[in-house]
């Protein structure tokens, strides 16, 4: 069964905060067939301690204008590797480093993805 239309609407809003606030390599996985605690992962990076904090507070305000408040926040302390757990998605902010190294779109390579595109980019591109 694949991710419900909220955890959906919520990962795609929270994808969108995430590339307001400049994140890279930004993937959803619909990951509601191989877990039964969530729905959607989304994975966003950032070069710098600082960014990921920016991205993580521009998702959390985004996701609480559509109702949802998340359940647990974990990691913002070392600001390198931020969880925010919102029952239908969990995002994960990471530094650059830590995204290399951990790699959790490989331990997640079987999922599907759940297609974004990047509202500004697609308006640029409408432009030229």
């Amino acid at each position: 069964m694949p991710a419900t239309d909220r955890a959906a609407e919520l990962g795609l809003a929270a994808a969108q905060a995430a590339a307001d606030k400049l994140a890279s390599d930004i993937l959803l996985l619909d990951v509601s067939e191989q877990l039964v605690i969530t729905d959607v992962f989304l994975l966003a990076s950032a070069p710098s301690d600082r960014q990921v904090m920016a991205i993580v507070d521009e998702v959390e305000e985004r996701l609480r204008e559509l109702g949802a408040k998340p359940l647990r926040r974990e990691g913002e302390k070392e600001g390198r590797w931020v969880l925010l757990d919102f029952g239908d998605i969990v995002v994960h902010v990471q530094h650059e480093e830590e995204r290399v190294f951990y790699a959790l779109e490989r331990l997640w390579k079987d999922c599907p993805v759940i297609p974004f595109v990047d509202a500004d980019l697609a308006r640029a591109a409408g432009r030229h």
